[in-house]
């Protein structure tokens, strides 16, 4: 093996060896099926930290259920991302002088097909880079064929049951792109704006009443004022007229709980085709809903004349300036509020009254309801449950048509009289509906909202409807992971039509991670300049390189000399190259079962140097090896008689075994943290800090038989260990596990082809000795006891001291004589003495139980600096014991407090009773 762990070679090569020879397709026992769904990311997108979060996880389960047998399918695909993917197009005609509308419609189609097929699925070559084992021969993506065929079927099926229907309703508009958009793709951001005081004259009389408004242009659209029916200073004029400023309108004054009476003058206006609160008001209260804008954000002919063809914005002005001078404007007050923004423009989101498609979800939430609640579909954690219910409870309608040219066309057509007919294709339309060729038809111009495909994938991916073999075998799914933030832009969309259209639940469980934030808890953005590329973690990245990648796009100097500023001081170095692995480990570790998670790059550095640990630990193993490859001889345990040899291999064995459990039991459980953690502690302080170092000792001693039987348990622990870890770490552990097979296995058929296709690790309860853990760790205790020691007394390393006993149980004076050698050894003495209890021994002492270890200070302290110490923690426990005799000696405390605390109290002031005594005749 090289000296040196280089991640990138090894994991290069062993990604194509993978992909080339198959292991990734379903192989396993057909009648233990395991499949998971990706979540399509956009053809336009990245790997970014949430990505690689996700798929770490989601391939660490699919390797896992690989290596147990079960037959594995990980589908894999992409998102034809509709606003994203058009947006990328739009903007590279901007770069040659051109729009979408002078191509016209099916010529930029094409255009955006050809960019699929140029610039999109880097995103899958950055999966490969990270290991992910997903099957590539089924890749998919939502626009393919037959994928698109189960949309327009969908669409088609529940459109003639009544649940798809076309209506007029409140949607989110972005004037930019002059489409509808999800909740998704906005967002709220605080800004610094202004709240107008607005009067409102009441007619037939001489009063008015003042409303306060972010959006005063919006006047023009009121239908209503608003008051709380509670609110004693309005209860006389509910039901009366007022002039709407600007226009020759008058609008009622109605009551309605939804007003914050401690708001402003508690009036509020109401614009139910311009904001969503009063969307509800105005649909309780039957008002009209009068929109005001164009579909790019003019005001079109329900203005006054003064207004019309204005964009809102300059209208706002407008109608500020015409307030003020007919006195109507009262106040102007700072005000900081949320703006609606959109995520892909950064335009102002605008409430928006409009025709679109709409799905019916009342119908399709209750069974959805009902099998979470009857515990069919489960949530891990389980806290998202309740979310998840509450939202599907309370659930609205679904708009699922965009204003775009990029998607899923929607499959309706129109005659002259607008009436509606949904079909195949103006063919089908033709034939079902029975309408004559001289009927004329025009196909609706929108597509379907990307989600609406995406809530098909678990079963059309699988080639639902029709009932194909993959559908057959993996249908339902078993689990799926994502994030908390599309629970119902997607899962519930998912579950849903998964239970109308199939019969079954998509997925028995959903396991929801958090978010990734940055080492300060921080959320990652451009703007904020905190954003880490996965690539860059496992490839390496220098320092300028780094900073012009975060401060590229920004316009203002001083948030990018803050950046700049930033960077520096938290990379002086840039990101050094720590491979697949290490940032795959990271990942698992960090997946507990919180909202949120803080990555720290010096925490993966940390996972780095685990690797170099274990790539070490294997180089010491193969250097035990002989040179010529072939399986080792195992020596019979009965005839090894050396004490040492039988205990530090059953200890080995033992531990591994109970490692396994760990790691098995975290990984049912969806704990990717608790199985890091286990692996992690038994490879680096079990096998490598403790075990290697006790092997040297047997294979010093030279006994063939002892030596032979050692050598066998180091290279199948680490075989063991490889397999049991590679779920997590695939690269470095196929790495070594190539090299120490050939001495545990004969052969190089397919089974002992690759370490994926090898069986997991499973617990033997023959291997393990509970009795000899225990024993272990006691000499372990003993031994860091004396290291500690070695340390308080700065006695150099290479420096071996004589350590002095009295008192002690018969099992310490058995356990201390049969390992000698070892104690000595690891813990550099130069002689183990047994002094009487009675004498007075003269050094450091420490005691384990009962018993006292005393290091002779004979030449190798300076005995001034050793009082000072021995008085500084004298001084320290004195305190302490203080404390809690205080506490004992409190009748209050001793009359609330738990017996077994208190019990508790009393030994801990008899120890430092002890502790004391021991350190004042030191």
């Amino acid at each position: 093996m090289d000296k040196i762990y280089e991640p990138n070679t090894i994991e290069s090569h062993w990604y194509r060896v993978w992909e080339e020879a198959g292991y990734f397709q379903p192989s396993g026992d057909t009648n233990h099926p395991y499949c998971v769904m990706i979540p399509p990311p956009n053809v336009t997108g990245t790997l970014h930290m949430g990505h690689g979060f996700q798929y770490t996880l989601m391939d660490t389960l699919i390797r896992y259920h690989r290596m147990q047998g079960y037959n594995t399918l990980w589908q894999v695909g992409t998102d034809h991302a509709g606003i994203a993917t058009q947006l990328v197009v739009e903007r590279q005609l901007d770069t040659e002088e051109t729009t979408r509308y002078q191509l016209g419609r099916e010529a930029f189609v094409d255009r955006v097909w050809q960019w699929k097929q140029t610039s999109g699925n880097i995103i899958t070559q950055q999966m490969r880079r990270l290991g992910n084992s997903v099957d590539w021969q089924r890749e998919r993506f939502t626009m393919d064929k037959s994928l698109s065929e189960a949309v327009q079927k969908v669409f088609i099926d529940l459109y003639r049951e009544g649940l798809i229907y076309r209506g007029k309703r409140l949607v989110n508009w972005d004037v930019h792109l002059g489409t509808a958009i999800s909740d998704l793709e906005v967002t709220n951001v605080s800004e610094q704006g202004y709240l107008w005081h607005i009067n409102f004259p009441i007619v037939g009389q001489s009063a008015y009443l003042t409303v306060a408004t972010t959006r005063p242009e919006t006047i023009l659209g009121d239908t209503a004022l608003a008051v709380h029916p509670d609110d004693t200073r309005y209860q006389a004029i509910v039901g009366q007229q007022a002039g709407v400023p600007l226009t020759d309108r008058t609008i009622p004054v109605i009551a309605d709980d939804y007003v914050e009476p401690s708001f402003g003058s508690g009036c509020v206006k109401i614009t139910p085709a311009h904001d969503f609160n009063d969307y509800q008001v105005g649909k309780r209260h039957q008002l009209p809903m009068i929109n005001i804008l164009t579909p790019s954000g003019k005001l079109n002919n329900n203005v006054p004349k003064a207004y019309r063809g204005l964009d809102r914005f300059a209208a706002r002005e407008k109608v500020i300036q015409d307030l003020k001078a007919q006195n109507l404007l009262v106040n102007i007050e700072p005000y900081s509020h949320n703006i609606p923004r959109s995520v892909r423009t950064n335009t102002i989101i605008e409430p928006y009254l409009t025709d679109q498609w709409f799905v019916s979800m009342q119908t399709l939430a209750e069974p959805a309801i009902e099998a979470t609640k009857e515990g069919r579909l489960t949530f891990q954690p389980e806290n998202w449950e309740k979310i998840y219910l509450q939202w599907l409870e309370q659930i609205e309608d679904w708009c699922i048509s965009r204003q775009l040219w990029w998607g899923h066309r929607i499959p309706a057509w129109y005659d002259t009289e607008q009436c509606i007919y949904v079909g195949l294709d103006e063919a089908d339309v033709r034939r079902y509906y029975k309408l004559a060729d001289d009927v004329v038809l025009t196909q609706d111009p929108d597509v379907l909202d990307t989600w609406f495909s995406s809530s098909l994938w678990p079963f059309a991916t699988l080639g639902w409807p029709v009932c194909t073999e993959d559908f057959k075998a993996f249908y339902p799914t078993d689990v799926l992971v994502t994030g908390f933030d599309i629970i119902f832009f997607w899962v519930a969309r998912m579950v849903m039509m998964g239970l109308k259209l199939t019969g079954e639940l998509p997925f028995r469980t959903v396991y929801i991670t958090g978010l990734i934030r940055d080492q300060d808890g921080q959320k990652m953005s451009k703007s904020k300049g905190n954003i880490i590329d996965p690539i860059d973690l496992m490839d390496g990245i220098s320092l300028d390189n780094l900073i012009t990648k975060r401060t590229q796009n920004l316009l203002d100097i001083s948030t990018k000399q803050k950046i700049e500023q930033a960077t520096r001081q938290q990379f002086p170095e840039g990101i050094m190259a720590s491979g697949a692995d290490a940032l795959r480990f990271t990942f698992c570790s960090l997946a507990s079962h919180g909202r949120d998670i803080q990555f720290n790059v010096a925490r993966m550095t940390g996972y780095r140097n685990f690797c170099n640990k274990i790539w070490n630990a294997a180089r010491y193993v193969i250097n035990q090896l002989p040179e010529e490859a072939e399986p080792l001889k195992r020596t019979d345990h009965k005839i090894i008689q050396d004490p040492l040899c039988i205990l530090i291999n059953c200890w080995i064995s033992s531990r591994l075994q109970y490692t396994i459990r760990q790691v098995r039991e975290a990984f049912d459980q969806y704990r990717f943290d608790f199985a890091a953690q286990s692996m992690y502690e038994f490879v680096w302080h079990d096998y490598c800090d403790w075990y290697l170092e006790c092997t040297k000792l047997i294979f010093q001693q030279g006994d063939l038989k002892t030596a032979s039987y050692t050598r066998y348990i180091l290279v199948s622990t680490l075989e063991s260990v490889l397999r049991l870890m590679h779920p997590i770490m695939p690269f470095i552990t196929e790495e070594i596990w190539q090299r120490i097979i050939p001495y545990l296995k004969s052969g190089v058929g397919e089974r002992l082809a690759s370490i994926m296709l090898q069986a997991y690790p499973s617990y033997k309860a023959s291997q393990f000795d509970a009795v000899v853990l225990e024993q272990f760790a006691w000499l372990q205790h003993l031994i860091i006891t004396i290291r500690t020691l070695r340390s308080e007394l700065q006695v150099a390393p290479h420096q071996k001291v004589n350590l002095q006993l009295q008192q002690g149980s018969v099992r310490d004076k058995q356990l201390i004589a049969q390992h000698q050698a070892m104690i000595i050894a690891l813990a550099k003495l130069a002689m183990i003495d047994w002094l009487p209890d009675d004498q007075q021994a003269s050094g450091t002492v420490a005691v384990i139980d009962n018993l006292r270890l005393t290091i002779s200070l004979e030449g190798l302290i300076d005995k001034g600096a050793e009082r000072a110490r021995l008085k500084k923690k004298i001084d320290k426990l004195t305190c302490e014991l203080e404390i809690r005799q205080g506490r004992l000696d409190n009748p209050n405390y001793i009359q609330k407090a738990p017996a077994s605390v208190i019990e508790q109290d009393r030994k801990k002031v008899d120890k430092l009773r002890s502790a004391l005594t021991v350190l004042s005749q030191q």
